[in-house]
């Protein structure tokens, strides 16, 4: 799955990896989460654009958002068949760029963040779908969901889900939706090729949102891993023994 991902590339590189018409400045943001603005890359006429989409999809026909499911990632094994993605998979399929995102691994009863990447360090087009959710007033509110994927075998060993990263030669092809070539676009709907990707554990700073910055994707130091280590379970102080008969010796602690 995908519930945290890292944007980090100047903007002017990213628009030349994405070929989109706007010119936008953002800052670099090391932890993306849900229900916040994402960028997003569109086609209309045939032209590459940019949008910002809030993270987390809600369909056409849902009345009351606060009642509904946030739907951050979809499964590309059902798009065809849940409908909440299937009109959306057909009609409105965009790319989320990102350089990395992290997973969670429990291990040693702990539960470890990770941060995945491209080995090469080049940015990644996240597979996603977009929908526009209007409101009885006539708001509009445009939304976009991660479509992942079962993992290849070396990033199973974190995770069994992983995003679908559409690549560059692949961008039209996914994106380009007038053709109804449902085929073609589920045909890319692939988990990276064994080796492609890196990883390496991060800090726990990185559960928490309101940290945003370069530390946290950074390998965790060994100093850093004991001092996050959750602390010792104290033991319960032992019963006080019953008082021993006039004839015993007594304990002595």
């Amino acid at each position: 799955m995908c519930g945290r991902f890292v944007i980090t590339s100047p903007p002017a590189a990213l628009r030349q990896v994405f070929g989109y018409a706007e010119q936008p400045n953002f800052p670099p943001r090391f932890n993306v989460a849900p229900t916040q603005p994402i960028p997003v890359v569109i086609i209309e006429n045939a032209t590459h654009h940019f949008r910002l989409m809030r993270w987390g999809l809600l369909p056409a026909w849902v009345k009351d958002p606060r009642r509904f499911t946030l739907l951050i990632n979809a499964r590309s094994e059902t798009l065809l068949e849940k409908p909440a993605f299937k009109n959306a998979f057909k009609r409105r399929r965009c790319l989320v760029p990102a350089d990395g995102y992290y997973e969670w691994h429990t291990s040693d009863n702990r539960k470890r963040p990770y941060f995945i990447h491209r080995r090469d360090g080049a940015p990644i087009g996240f597979a996603g779908l977009a929908e526009t959710w209007m409101g009885p007033n006539g708001e509009e509110l445009d939304t976009v969901a991660i479509v992942t994927t079962a993992a290849s075998a070396d990033l199973a060993a974190l995770h069994h889900r992983v995003p679908v990263t559409i690549a560059p030669g692949d961008f039209d092809r996914w994106l380009n939706c007038r053709d109804d070539d449902v085929e073609a676009a589920m045909g890319l709907l692939a988990a990276p090729a064994e080796g492609e990707f890196a990883w390496h554990e991060v800090s726990i700073r990185v559960n928490y949102v309101a940290n945003d910055d370069a530390q946290l994707v950074l390998p965790i130091t060994a100093e850093q891993i004991a001092a996050e280590a959750p602390a010792p379970a104290k033991r319960a102080a032992p019963r006080k023994p019953a008082a021993a008969p006039d004839d015993e010796q007594g304990s002595l602690f």
